[in-house]
């Protein structure tokens, strides 16, 4: 307390044991904090939403009473303040460690961990130590600034000169939830999820089928995937139909044949002549029509009669 008093430029004054009156303080700061700020049937307060709600509802307190005549000096707090602020040294650069909160290190994930949830930090932080603490249900990071200026995004506050700055704040999350930011990680597109592949053509060959259109990408990394068997031989069958029929046509088909999972070897050739058919057969579109049906009606029934002898050998 005798350090944390010194950086901060006061006393802090605490009870003393078995002594009530000493107490005062600390007791007056309550009975001000029910009557005004804590939500009560006289007040007629609402509850608050967040902690930020509160935050704001104290400020706005605060600003009430600093502009109202003191009852012993008959001046205004907030005109006194002026001339306090003349004889009040500046505080130091880095504040007391302890104020910051606990000592983290930021991994090669540029992440640290704080009751077992993974929080991301920015860029710049590797290996480094920096301090945590709880405000409310957030998160406050508080590290060495990177070099330059680099890493800060916008949930820092940035100010000029070297030392400490809030490097992010996180809502507090729950262990399996991590918080992870994709602004922290613009070498990584899409921040941690996986990266789709992209062929690299290593011979003419494999750069003729690629050329041929995105279905053929698609169906190189389907069968791949998969674990299709001698795939050259059903490229090189692809370009072979590519430059007998249209380009197009055969990138549509190797297009179905990933989506279908058909890498057989007749397949390819198999899609593009059923894509022919249907492209010669095309025409107008038959509708279904209500007037019209194939299904046989009861009419014919209405014809017959039963007569009175057949109802006495039916019965």
């Amino acid at each position: 307390m005798v350090e944390l008093g010194r950086h901060y430029g006061c006393v802090v004054h605490t009870c003393e044991p078995f002594d009530p009156e000493s107490k005062g303080g600390v007791e007056n700061t309550v009975k001000i904090a029910k009557a005004d700020l804590v939500p009560t049937t006289t007040n007629l307060r609402s509850n608050y939403g967040s902690f930020a709600e509160l935050e704001d509802a104290c400020a706005r307190w605060a600003e009430q009473v600093n502009h109202r005549m003191h009852r012993a000096t008959h001046r205004l707090p907030a005109h006194m303040l002026h001339e306090e602020l003349a004889r009040l040294h500046p505080l130091p650069a880095e504040p007391y460690a302890l104020a910051l909160g606990e000592e983290r290190l930021v991994g090669e994930d540029r992440t640290v961990r704080w009751g077992d949830v993974r929080y991301s930090v920015p860029p710049g932080h590797e290996g480094r130590k920096v301090w945590c603490r709880v405000h409310g249900d957030e998160l406050v990071i508080v590290g060495r600034r990177a070099h330059c200026g680099a890493g800060l995004g916008p949930g820092e506050q940035q100010s000029g000169g070297a030392g400490l700055a809030e490097l992010w704040r996180h809502q507090l999350s729950t262990p399996g939830r991590p918080r992870i930011v994709e602004a922290h990680y613009p070498d990584h597109p899409g921040g941690n999820g996986p990266r789709q592949p992209r062929p690299r053509p290593q011979t003419k060959a494999e750069e003729r089928f690629l050329a041929i259109g995105p279905g053929a990408e698609a169906w190189l990394i389907e069968a791949a995937a998969t674990g299709v068997a001698r795939i050259r031989a059903k490229m090189a069958r692809a370009i072979e139909l590519a430059s007998l029929v249209s380009a197009e046509r055969v990138d549509a088909a190797l297009g179905l044949a990933a989506i279908h999972g058909r890498f057989g070897d007749s397949d390819l050739a198999s899609i593009c002549d059923h894509l022919a058919r249907s492209s010669a057969a095309a025409g107008p579109a038959a509708v279904a029509d209500e007037k019209h049906s194939a299904q046989p009606g009861t009419a014919s029934w209405a014809a017959i009669r039963a007569t009175p002898q057949d109802r006495r050998n039916t019965n």
